[in-house]
């Protein structure tokens, strides 16, 4: 069977992943920092869909939980998705400089050095693929919660391009997903009241995967799931970036990530 190892694996999108590609007859390699929480999410999982489920507590923040995911990476997996993250309330001087820079290690470092390990045993095997989870916000919303997850895309799509012409290049994918506003544990833990937001802007998580996933078939680098939001990347592509700065600017401050 084939191997996926999911990060940020017991809530959210990363759970959504791990529901489905269990159904698919993936083997999970589940990585979250609770151990409690982890050993549940893999034991319903195993339950549910008779695969095997090998759970890996670490905390992306860290270097020694960066590095223990390095090590199984380069174990061998077929997919990688990388979802850990998290957002912060408040403004770019208002949240303390240590947590900004646990953001960056999480949405890039561990993000740029799981991948940088998965890739070479898939392309020597000529099989697999690594999802790296963005977010639309990386179209427009200012501040470090913005710029890491453009440089999540700019990063993902670079990578498909670098691999591309090695040998079995041409059967590994590489992709940013950039979903919009999605019903997780995301906002409470961030401290957001999002309880404003209309609901024609809330995406459903598992359609979300579904999305990701047609998209990752097809050989899509940038996964923008929804009409609704394709078009607000599309249109962030095309106007003035001050413009889309400022009107972002202002969603934040009522429900949006922090910088």
């Amino acid at each position: 069977m084939p191997t996926a190892l999911i990060t940020g694996a017991t809530a959210g999108i990363g759970a959504a992943f791990a529901h489905r590609l269990a159904s698919d007859g993936f083997d999970l390699v589940l990585l979250a920092r609770d151990a409690d929480r982890l050993d549940g999410t893999a034991g319903e999982l195993r339950d549910a869909y008779a695969v095997r489920t090998e759970t890996l507590v670490a905390d992306l923040a860290t270097e020694e939980g960066i590095g223990a995911a390095e090590e199984r990476c380069r174990a061998g997996v077929d997919l990688l998705v990388n979802n850990a993250g998290f957002g912060r309330k408040g403004t770019f001087l208002d949240v303390p400089v240590t947590d900004e820079a646990a953001r960056l290690k999480v949405h890039c470092e561990a993000v740029l050095r799981l991948t940088h390990a998965a890739l070479p045993g898939m392309l020597e095997r000529r099989r697999g693929a690594v999802v790296n989870v963005s977010s639309v916000a990386a179209f427009a919303t200012p501040g470090t919660y913005g710029a890491s997850k453009a440089w999540v895309v700019s990063f993902s799509q670079g990578v498909a391009r670098d691999i591309a012409g090695r040998p079995g290049g041409d059967r590994v994918r590489v992709m940013a997903l950039c979903p919009g506003l999605v019903r997780t544990e995301f906002h409470e833990r961030a401290g957001l009241d999002v309880s404003e937001v209309p609901g024609f802007m809330w995406l459903d998580r598992g359609e979300v995967v579904d999305a990701a996933l047609r998209d990752l078939r097809r050989g899509v680098q940038v996964s923008v799931p929804g009409a609704l939001y394709k078009a607000i990347a599309g249109l962030a592509r095309v106007v003035p970036r001050d413009w889309v700065g400022r009107m972002a600017s202002n969603a934040r401050r009522r429900y949006g990530p922090s910088d």
